[in-house]
């Protein structure tokens, strides 16, 4: 099918303009002569934004669907629903994401499965940095690299191996910055404190996961990305501490770079107490302080792009005592509404000025910094000839509660639950076609895998 948008408020490439913009075979033109037999879609009082690009999910799937946590299938239904018509998927999946097999296996099953367009980072370890260096860059998105331990024991901590992925990468490596020998000495003087008692619950994951923690690795690893002129990305900062280490340069100067998800945006540690493990995640959710710079940092150009490192678990496994919890929060249903609500919700009601430079942030942040970054061919932009990921918003007239009903995540929760987020995500088209309608996947399978430079 093709479509016309007509009435809608674009926001595209640093603002807010008005006009008519067909679909065509898949792609974006304004040039509405060959728009006979197209469906004609009334805009008024949406956002057209090109589709979210979220370049850090785990989807948790392997290949074979297996994994109760989430499946290609489910996730990617749970992100079309948000707005996101793009991913990039983690590799800290079984199996791991770490060879020639394994890449081929995880292309072939979202080729089946996916309802947004894909690509995968492959992940270091310290046996295969060799391989790494020889894969054709066009592949994949960029290498993942953990140093510090978190779901899928990924943890590179193989000095020499380092220092050569760091002077020998042909892509962007994308690090979880956490110092192991810190993590581990808190979580052992804290499991002979508190574990098996009243006091050992989720509101202790901010003290074992610290910010000393998240500042030293993150310093160290940004100092030899420096040294050896490497692009390297921040996986999601979350420490006021930490952007002393960035710049806020235009993306294109940059070799240095962050990511911040809204989960770390929208929670703080008060928060523990209501949610508990359901807001476990790593690196750990902090202070209201952090909450807040990370905000201002978003705003002032220190962070570059937004991901909301969608971490699917069971929930039996997150009520289990906090120790024993999993980390990860399921999120991308929800991730483009939370980075709306500001200006949606009644209550927080920002002037028009306001909306004229905040909205093109954000789509700068979730959609073209992301394109940008990663080499994303095609997508990222409301530009002539670009596929036809787009979405509309607006405010939602009858705002309600979230429910778990309405969650398409295969593991069933959110922390989000009764929660009232004021955007409608009215309609949104992947490849030129209609991907979800009102909230609801449709039947259209249009996904494609992500082309980079």
């Amino acid at each position: 099918m093709n479509y016309i948008i007509r009435n809608a408020k674009i926001v595209n490439e640093g603002s807010i303009t008005e006009s008519p913009l067909l679909l065509k075979d898949g792609r974006i033109t304004f040039d509405l002569s060959g728009c006979d037999g197209a469906i004609e879609i009334d805009a008024t009082g949406c956002y057209l934004l090109p589709g979210v690009i979220d370049t850090h999910v785990h989807f948790r799937d392997g290949g074979d669907g297996s994994n109760p946590a989430g499946d290609f299938y489910s996730e990617s239904r749970a992100a079309v629903a948000g707005g996101t018509t793009s991913v990039v998927d983690m590799p800290n999946t079984v199996p791991q994401t770490t060879t020639q097999e394994a890449l081929e296996q995880k292309e072939r099953m979202a080729a089946e499965k996916s309802a947004v367009n894909y690509g995968f980072m492959v992940g270091a370890t310290n046996e295969n940095i060799d391989w790494l260096l020889t894969l054709e860059p066009s592949r994949y998105a960029a290498i993942k690299l953990f140093l510090g331990s978190s779901t899928g024991n990924m943890l590179v901590n193989d000095e020499a191996k380092l220092e050569k992925l760091f002077a020998e990468a042909k892509k962007l490596i994308v690090a979880h910055c956490e110092e192991e020998a810190v993590v581990q000495a808190n979580l052992k003087n804290f499991k002979l404190e508190y574990q098996g008692t009243e006091k050992e619950t989720a509101a202790l994951h901010p003290q074992i996961r610290n910010t000393e923690a998240c500042y030293l690795s993150t310093y160290k690893a940004i100092e030899r990305a420096r040294r050896l002129g490497t692009r390297f990305h921040v996986a999601h900062l979350t420490t006021a501490t930490e952007l002393n280490l960035l710049s806020n340069k235009p993306l294109e100067e940059k070799r240095i770079t962050a990511e911040v998800t809204p989960n770390h945006l929208w929670f703080d540690d008060r928060d523990y107490e209501k949610l508990g493990n359901k807001i476990k995640c790593n690196p750990a959710i902090k202070s209201n302080d952090d909450r807040l710079a990370l905000w201002a940092a978003l705003y002032d150009g220190l962070i570059d792009t937004i991901g909301t490192d969608h971490a699917p678990h069971p929930l039996e496994s997150k009520q289990k005592p906090y120790f024993d919890a999993p980390s990860g929060i399921p999120s991308i249903q929800h991730s483009l509404a939370m980075m709306m609500e500001p200006f949606f919700n009644p209550e927080s009601r920002v002037e028009t000025e306001v909306i004229q430079t905040w909205m093109p942030l954000i789509v700068a942040k979730m959609c073209h910094n992301p394109a940008l970054l990663f080499g994303i061919k095609e997508r990222g932009f409301i530009r002539e000839g670009y596929w036809g990921d787009v979405v509309l918003v607006k405010e939602d007239p009858l705002p309600h509660p979230i429910t778990k009903d309405e969650l398409l995540y295969k593991c069933g929760w959110s922390p989000l639950e009764g929660e009232t987020l004021h955007t409608r995500i009215e309609k949104v088209f992947v490849n030129g076609e209609l991907a979800a309608e009102g909230g609801v996947p449709t039947t259209a399978r249009t996904a494609q895998p992500l082309k980079f430079k």
